[in-house]
């Protein structure tokens, strides 16, 4: 059996609770054009690689930078 490759993915949820935004901002922050790219979009909704969340967050958001991941 081959191995699959591991990633973390996060949704607006996850986003949300990661910044400590409410849902509205977190739809506002991931529309930005600084914001990654979905890495896809399924019928629930858009999911981004938490890698690329986190290193938009280390640049961005220095502060939420704590290394406090959920």
């Amino acid at each position: 059996m081959a191995t699959r490759p591991t990633f973390k993915l996060m949704g607006a949820a996850e986003i949300a609770a990661r910044l400590r935004i409410g849902r509205a901002r977190t739809y506002q922050l991931v529309g930005r054009r600084d914001f990654p790219e979905p890495y896809q979009v399924l019928a629930m909704g858009q999911v981004w690689l938490a890698d690329d969340v986190e290193a938009w967050i280390k640049e961005k958001r220095p502060h939420l930078d704590d290394g406090d991941q959920p």
